[in-house]
C-alpha cells in the first residue's frame, strides 16, 4: 500500500486539498482527529499521560481535561514535547491499523499538521505540501477564523517555516489563488496510481 502524506503550514488550504483526494475516492487519515481519539482510547497512552501530567489529566468520566494539560504545555516547549512524544506513537500505531482496513484503495493519504515536525513523514513513501505565500495565509485565516495577523504569526512560528518544508517534500502544490490546484492534484493522483501499481 503507497503512503502519502500530506502537510501545509496554516492557511494553506491542505484540507481543502484532502476533500478533492476523497472525492478521487482516495482515503485520507486525519491525524489531528486521530491523536484527539486515541487520547481517550489508548489505555497504554492514558496511563502515560496520567503519569506525565497527573490523574486530573483525567476527568472522572475518561475525557481528557484539556484545560489541566494546556495550562501545563502551553508556556512550556519541553512538557509540549513530552507530551508529544507519548502522542505521536499512538497516532502511528492508530495509522497502521487504519491502512490495513483500506485494503481496496490505490493508495491512501495521512493528512497532518507536523508530519515533518513529528517525523512521521518518513514511514509514507511520499510527501506532499500544499504551500502559499504568508501574506496570502495570514489573509485567509484571518477570515475564516476572526482572528488578528498577529494571532497567525503567532501560530505559524509552532511550525518549520514553509521553507524547510518545500526543501523536505516531494510533491508541491501551489494553492496562492492564480495557479489551478485541481490540475496539480490531478497530476500527483495520476502519479500515485502508478507507483501503487509497480509496488
Amino acid at each position: 500500500m503507497l503512503k502519502v502524506g500530506i502537510t501545509g503550514n496554516i492557511g494553506s488550504g491542505k484540507t481543502t486539498g484532502c476533500k478533492v483526494f476523497e472525492v478521487l475516492g482516495i482515503p485520507v487519515f486525519y491525524a489531528d482527529e486521530a491523536a484527539k481519539k486515541v487520547m481517550i482510547e489508548d489505555d497504554v497512552l492514558i496511563d502515560a499521560i496520567k503519569a506525565a501530567f497527573g490523574n486530573e489529566a483525567y476527568y472522572e468520566d475518561g475525557s481528557l481535561n484539556r484545560k489541566h494539560i494546556g495550562g501545563i504545555v502551553f508556556n512550556d516547549k519541553q512538557r509540549l514535547e513530552e507530551l508529544n512524544a507519548l502522542v505521536h506513537p499512538a497516532v502511528f500505531r492508530a495509522f497502521d491499523v487504519w491502512v490495513e482496513e483500506q485494503a481496496d484503495a490505490p493508495y491512501v493519504l495521512k493528512e497532518a499538521a507536523i508530519l515533518f515536525e513529528s517525523g512521521s513523514y518518513k514511514k509514507c513513501d511520499r510527501s506532499i505540501l500544499v504551500a502559499a505565500p504568508l501574506d496570502i495565509r495570514i489573509d485567509r485565516v484571518m477570515k475564516r477564523d476572526g482572528v488578528t495577523a498577529d494571532e497567525v504569526k503567532s501560530r505559524e512560528a509552532r511550525q518549520y517555516p514553509q521553507e524547510k518544508k518545500m526543501e523536505l517534500a516531494d510533491d508541491i502544490i501551489i494553492n496562492d489563488d492564480s495557479e489551478l490546484v485541481i490540475p496539480q492534484m490531478l497530476k500527483l493522483h495520476e502519479l500515485y496510481l502508478s507507483l501503487a501499481n509497480n509496488k
